[in-house]
């Protein structure tokens, strides 16, 4: 079973499982591949020779691949919730209205953190482009021009976030966009990854997805107990999942990991395609996904 993770937060749940996969004591084989954009998720679960089975990506991909490959590939779980912050250097940004007539630099456009970012805006009275700047960056260039001090303004995701307030003391969390989200009343979670299959592979392979599932969710588990944090912190860095065992150990209690599977899993997230389709019917691949994406539950 080829499985993609990407690094960062999307990526974190499945090091445990990487480590019982390498010392063979997972129920499955498990080739695994560490990806730094989800574009390379894209590609691998398009194409055509050793296609990967399952990745994980934004939730929002998630919906735009089952759309663009008509129906080819299921949700199987959630497994990331909100993990976007404003970081400011200066104590002049408390909430998203703070954010009128500043240039915000920002990482993700194109996926979760844009229409998030966007929306947030919106429902605080501000246009995006005319009220509120945003220039979009590279995740590794931005936590550098924001751990140097080059920049004062950013958005960015733990574990990126995490680093740059460890390499800038004068640099501080402004805003949680999670409870921004919370407090518009906007329906469902605020979801950021997820792990889906190719279709084609879960019909072929059922007991091997559901034995990936429990697998995957006891990988999760581990990686989110605290008692668990310094192995936790190591896997994540001896997997290349964050570079550094310091970063992820400060990053994991607040990288917000989840897994949901089922209709828990499509209470979590319809409402939040539903504000993303409101938002840009674009950013979910043109439409709301309709039962058939969902693995394992009565949709």
């Amino acid at each position: 079973m080829s499985v993609a993770v990407l690094k960062g937060p999307t990526g974190l749940g499945a090091a445990k499982l990487m480590a019982e996969n390498e010392a063979g004591e997972a129920v499955n084989h498990y080739t695994f591949s560490v990806l730094a954009e989800p574009t390379e998720a894209v590609a691998g679960l398009s194409r055509a020779e050793e296609p990967f089975d399952i990745a994980a990506v934004p939730t929002n991909l998630a919906s735009t691949l089952y759309h663009k490959t008509d129906g080819g590939v299921q949700l199987l779980a959630l497994n990331t919730l909100g993990v976007l912050y404003l970081l400011e250097k200066g104590d002049a940004v408390h909430s998203m209205a703070d954010l009128a007539g500043k240039t915000v630099y920002a990482t993700g456009q194109g996926a979760n953190p844009e229409y998030v970012l966007n929306y947030l805006l919106r429902q605080n009275g501000l246009e995006p482009g005319k009220d509120v700047t945003v220039e979009w960056k590279a995740s590794d260039e931005l936590t550098t021009l924001m751990a140097s001090g080059e920049i004062d303004l950013c958005m960015l995701p733990v574990p990126a976030a995490t680093s740059v307030l460890m390499q800038n003391a004068d640099v501080r969390k402004a805003v949680s966009l999670t409870d921004e989200w919370e407090k518009s009343g906007a329906e469902g979670v605020l979801t950021m990854g997820c792990v889906v299959a190719r279709t084609a592979f879960v019909q072929e392979h059922p007991e091997a997805v559901k034995a990936f599932l429990e697998e995957y969710g006891a990988s999760i588990a581990y990686m989110s107990d605290k008692a668990n944090l310094d192995d936790a912190s190591a896997l994540a860095e001896t997997y290349g999942i964050v570079p550094k065992a310091a970063v992820a150990k400060k990053a994991l209690p607040d990288a917000n990991l989840c897994f949901i599977t089922g209709d828990d899993m499509i209470a979590g997230i319809q409402g939040y395609y539903e504000v993303l389709f409101a938002a840009d019917p674009a950013s979910i691949g043109g439409s709301i996904p309709d039962g058939a994406f969902y693995f394992g539950a009565d949709a």
